[in-house]
């Protein structure tokens, strides 16, 4: 990993977990930055067993901490350099203003999306093509109900090659296809984040290494 990236340790096998949810005007939707959410919100994660009901057995996870938000700028820009996310399905867990838009936004740069990043948060999806590589950028905080995924056509969607990256997930289970692999992010104090990846098939293991 990138020297701005502490690893917490080594790789293990156990449970991904989530973050709880509340609507407080989705501070994901800022510009680039880790912002503070409100402190009652910290250190709710997700029953295990919601986990494990969503998805198939998880085969490997990883534990990382971004000191600040060059850290995950770093990251994503070694994550961007592994073939095997062109096609991949990447989940991303946390609370209100954890960062996982600003993520997303590092990401797309490192692999050369030009011009402004929107949040999809009112659109649902916003989708951008590089030359031999179409990207899927979903944010299903605002689904009152999963089959919204089915009737919306995204089944297509992610039906067609791609990278396809989700936000709040949860809103759309059942129905969403399992990840590649899982980003749980979690709030250590305004600069700091820890993260928990989660990898459910062979090519979110290979994206781990």
């Amino acid at each position: 990993m990138h020297r701005a990236v502490e690893a917490l340790g080594q790789p293990v096998a156990k449970p991904c977990l989530g973050i709880g949810q509340i609507d407080r005007g989705h501070p994901d939707l800022g510009e680039s930055q880790l912002t503070r959410p409100t402190l009652q919100l910290l250190n709710q994660p997700l029953p295990v067993e919601s986990m494990t009901l969503l998805h198939e057995t998880i085969l490997e996870t990883r534990e990382l901490r971004w000191p600040n938000e060059a850290a995950c700028a770093a990251f994503a820009a070694q994550l961007s350099s592994h073939a095997p996310l062109r096609d991949a399905r990447i989940e991303l867990q946390g609370e209100l203003g954890a960062g996982k838009t600003t993520f997303v936004r590092h990401l797309l740069r490192a692999l050369g999306v030009q011009g402004r990043v929107k949040s999809p948060s009112y659109t649902v999806l916003e989708s951008y093509a590089l030359p031999g590589l179409q990207i899927s950028h979903f944010d299903f905080y605002r689904f009152n109900d999963p089959r919204e995924w089915e009737d919306a056509g995204f089944r297509e969607v992610y039906a067609q090659p791609g990278l396809k990256l989700a936000e709040w997930p949860d809103r759309a289970a059942p129905l969403l296809p399992p990840p590649d692999l899982s980003l749980t992010l979690r709030v250590v104090d305004e600069d700091c984040r820890e993260l928990t990846l989660c990898a459910f098939t062979p090519r979110g293991q290979a994206l781990l290494q």
